[in-house]
């Protein structure tokens, strides 16, 4: 996978200190396109002043703009913006936490990402089922491939969560959760970003079966109703925004510099 050489210097750039920039959308799902963007997203740490006071600071960060003739769409959010939606079931930001393609990281990435199991519950399950219903809807719009693949890739991200507890946005490593063409699906999407499906007569049945395979893993799913990491998450947050308060010795989830 080709990412630019130059994505670890974007962090250092930004208005606030990141705790983590990590590789999101094509890159991420497996079939980015030789005319991809790319999508970057993290958290951004306010500083205290601009959290308590009257004038308080941007929760989201967001910034498209070209570097050497490649688009580059950044999205931040607040730390305590960012732990709110991740104790909302909010598939998005999970996935881009645990993304494996790390443009910048630090103490505060790596406690989240230890937090991120007391995050997980059995309605991850609904952010997937909904986001396939508004994919395949803009697919039988345009015909194009791109929501067709992220329909197939949402399905089996969602089906594979709930059976295992374990996060893989991949589509690539879940073929088996998929109808056979998905390769082929994949291979055409990475020669153009906005080309045309090939027309594959059983997707809107294979669409439909996956759906009741998430539905049905989501029902049988051994994970938690609630998540249980809404504590461990506000020190996290205190403790950043505020080293002071944990004494002299350097906090763990501290920035690095």
């Amino acid at each position: 996978m080709n990412l630019p050489s130059w994505l670890p210097e974007i962090p250092r750039e930004q208005p606030h200190p990141l705790a983590f920039a990590t590789v999101s959308g094509a890159h991420l799902y497996g079939f980015p396109s030789v005319d991809s963007d790319v999508d970057l997203r993290g958290v951004h740490v306010l500083p205290a002043e601009q959290v308590v006071g009257l004038r308080t600071g941007p929760e989201t960060l967001d910034r498209t703009w070209t570097r050497d003739g490649v688009e580059v769409d950044l999205v931040t959010h607040d730390l305590a913006k960012f732990c709110r939606l991740l104790l909302n079931r909010n598939g998005y930001v999970l996935e881009q936490l645990l993304s494996p393609l790390v443009v910048s990281s630090s103490p505060v990435h790596e406690e989240l990402v230890a937090l991120a199991p007391g995050c997980l519950t059995r309605h991850h399950a609904h952010h997937y089922l909904g986001f396939a219903r508004t994919q395949w809807r803009l697919f039988e719009k345009t015909g194009e491939l791109k929501p067709l693949l992220y329909t197939f890739r949402v399905l089996a991200t969602g089906t594979h969560l709930m059976r295992t507890g374990s996060l893989d946005a991949d589509l690539t490593h879940l073929y088996a959760y998929g109808p056979p063409y998905l390769p082929e699906l994949v291979a055409a999407k990475r020669e153009a970003e906005h080309g045309a499906a090939p027309l594959v007569a059983s997707a809107g049945d294979d669409v439909a079966r996956l759906t009741a395979a998430l539905e049905e893993a989501r029902d049988a799913a051994r994970l938690p109703e609630t998540a249980s990491a809404h504590e461990a998450l506000h020190a996290l947050v205190v403790r950043t925004r505020l080293p002071h308060l944990d004494g002299p010795r350097r906090p763990a989830g501290a920035l690095r510099p």
